[in-house]
């Protein structure tokens, strides 16, 4: 069964449109779990666009699930998450300019300072994942340097339009998602997938867990966030 973790990031982002109070995002954390999703992420962006670091503690003390921090590899993120101890932590690119994650992280830079990481956050028991296209070398890399999971970047597959756009990026996925199996990774996916597109991804074998944020914040604007989660997660069975 393919588990859900709904990404809060664009609840945070409405509310930093006016910089108030609402809406919460560990609100929405408490009512996506409600809905059926088996953990939350969070974004802890270094300019702090969406999620701030009261969230992330905030969540940590509510979230029953899984709690996954993505973040990028920087010392102040490092050590926040070292503080706040999530079950997850995912170390994915960061770019102030992006909209959002515009693809995976490429694991041949900085392979020091990655590995160093990985260390830290094993040592204090976090499980570590990288958010990584579905590109064999990559995959090999991420065992190397001691991941638990990959989780494979959906992106090139959610932007296409048709059937022959997104057949051979399908492929390319669940070949990635063998590939990290073999190697005794654990493997989730996610970014772009919504309730049009995701029932393929779910059907790869491999896959263990799908990371959902901005279509179902969406669709909770119009039926509430269980009602959203709720669906997403009949799809996903």
């Amino acid at each position: 069964m393919v588990e859900l973790s709904v990404n809060i990031d664009h609840v945070a982002t409405v509310r930093q449109a006016r910089r108030i109070e609402e809406p919460d995002p560990v609100a929405a954390a408490v009512l996506a779990e409600l809905g059926g999703a088996d953990g939350i992420t969070v974004h802890l962006r270094e300019d702090r666009r969406h999620a701030q670091d009261r969230d992330v503690r905030l969540l940590r003390e509510t979230v029953r699930g899984e709690l996954n921090l993505e973040m990028a590899c920087t010392p102040e993120i490092l050590a926040i998450a070292l503080e706040v101890k999530p079950d997850l932590v995912t170390l994915v690119p960061e770019r102030r300019q992006e909209v959002t994650t515009e693809g995976g992280l490429d694991l041949r830079r900085r392979q020091a300072a990655l590995g160093r990481a990985v260390e830290g956050f094993r040592a204090a028991g976090i499980r570590v994942s990288f958010f990584i296209d579905p590109d064999e070398k990559q995959i090999r890399l991420a065992r190397k340097l001691g991941a638990d999971f990959v989780e494979l970047h959906t992106g090139e597959y959610a932007e296409g339009r048709t059937a022959e756009q997104r057949e051979p990026q399908l492929r390319r996925l669940a070949e990635g998602a063998a590939c990290a199996h073999s190697l005794a990774l654990r493997v989730h996916a996610g970014h772009g997938l919504n309730y049009r597109n995701v029932r393929p991804v779910a059907w790869i074998p491999e896959i263990e867990g799908l990371y959902i944020g901005h279509s179902i914040v969406g669709r909770a604007i119009f039926v509430g966030m269980e009602r959203a989660v709720g669906e997403m997660k009949a799809l996903l069975h």
